[in-house]
């Protein structure tokens, strides 16, 4: 369920890149096992690269940087402007993880992230209505945005905000 590690799994996939699985057991915020203790956060998906420099991330969007940074520096920079925008301003905490931990979400709360999200979807909508891909081309700025996606498209919040018309 971890939109985390999905979004690692989509970049390794799309990149067409070989790895080892190494499921943790680590659930619902229990301590963090012996093995994992290396992690400067402690948190999952972590990342070692072995083969080209020993690399130990354990952030998923800079695992993602760190494994498709093969284009240009611009190509590069404008993926990495789309990735921020959905790290930042894509905001739907208490619409998928506060449920998910089976906490009641705050729906005041809800109706501001509603409302910030309907305004980064109309920005969304400007760059897609102009270019088929946010940065151009298929890259790890769209492919970031579709674990939250997925489980957003899932809520009744959805159709809220899918729906409406843009504003100007």
């Amino acid at each position: 369920m971890s939109t985390c590690t999905a979004r690692v799994l989509l970049c390794l996939s799309e990149k067409g890149l070989e790895y080892d699985w190494c499921r943790s057991t680590r659930c619902r915020r229990e301590p963090i096992s012996n093995n994992l203790i290396h992690l400067p956060f402690g948190q999952i998906p972590a990342f070692e690269d072995f083969v080209q420099t020993f690399a130990l991330l354990s952030e998923s969007r800079a695992i993602c940087k760190y494994l498709l940074r093969s284009s240009s520096f611009t190509e590069s920079s404008i993926v990495d402007e789309w990735m921020e925008a959905e790290a930042h301003r894509f905001i739907i905490g208490q619409i998928i993880v506060i449920p998910a931990f089976q906490l009641v979400p705050d729906e005041k709360v809800i109706g501001t992230e509603l409302e910030k999200l309907g305004k980064v979807l109309d920005v969304y909508e400007e760059r897609l209505s102009k270019c088929r891909y946010l940065a151009g081309h298929y890259t790890m700025a769209d492919m970031n945005h579709i674990p939250c996606l997925f489980y957003f498209m899932k809520t009744p919040y959805a159709t809220a905000v899918t729906s409406r018309s843009p504003s100007k």
